[in-house]
């Protein structure tokens, strides 16, 4: 038997494995950081200030202050024949005493069959009306639409449709990229807990449920904004 025939399997796997290790040294160093999570909470803020603070997206108060919950997402899609939709954001709720909770982090997804060529930014806000749409979250991957009902929220510039209107309908959507009329049907990707996230931002071992609705959570400084935003616009 050849011996050189045995040891070439076993030549080919060392240099695959000496081409690969660089590689799988900067996919680990690319990994994110806690300060990585920090800046998708700020950016969150950021996003919320700029609709906030547009004659053409913005949400009217009286939706913020009757609001259980808000989602900020910020999402990225990019493909050629497949296009596959992916970012991340952040969940807090209204809490039975009236405070909000700290922003949780989540993932978000779709994917999509069809001809699309090119890449977009899509950031959407999704104003939770009642308390039992957060909790879809615990039970895995929500898929906003489809678990439930989702329509296009009134914006501050229009009176097309009032707020009993609104708040009557478990999400509201307000989104930059969609031409949304209010009150029409929205059905997007799915949204999930980022628990690996939120346990670095976080220090702690806590799930979902505890982060948004218990107070065992230390408050970091770095998310007070967020949260001090929220407050004032809801009140």
């Amino acid at each position: 038997m050849n011996t050189k025939t045995i040891r070439s399997p076993f030549r080919l796997l060392l240099l695959t494995l000496l081409f690969a290790a660089p590689l799988l040294g900067e996919l680990h160093a690319a990994l994110p950081t806690r300060e990585d999570y920090v800046r998708r909470v700020e950016t969150c803020e950021a996003i919320l200030q700029e609709f906030m603070t547009s004659p053409d997206y913005g949400i009217p108060r009286e939706v913020l202050r009757h609001a259980k919950g808000i989602i900020i997402v910020n999402q990225f899609s990019a493909g050629f024949l497949l296009g596959v939709k992916d970012g991340w954001g952040v969940i807090m709720v209204r809490r039975t005493d009236g405070t909000w909770s700290v922003p949780a982090l989540l993932t978000a997804g779709e994917g999509s069959l069809g001809l699309q060529v090119g890449a977009s930014a899509n950031e959407t806000i999704f104003i939770l009306n009642d308390e039992s749409t957060p909790r879809l979250l615990f039970k895995g991957r929500f898929h906003i639409g489809a678990d439930a009902k989702a329509v296009g929220g009134p914006k501050t510039a229009a009176n097309e449709y009032t707020l009993a209107d609104a708040v009557a309908q478990p999400i509201l959507v307000y989104s930059k990229n969609r031409g949304l009329y209010a009150g029409a049907a929205f059905k997007a990707g799915h949204l999930s807990s980022n628990d690996k996230a939120n346990r670095v931002l976080y220090a702690t071992q806590h799930s979902l449920p505890e982060i948004l609705y218990s107070n065992w959570i230390t408050v970091p400084d770095e998310v007070r904004p967020l949260m001090n935003y929220v407050s004032s616009l809801a009140q």
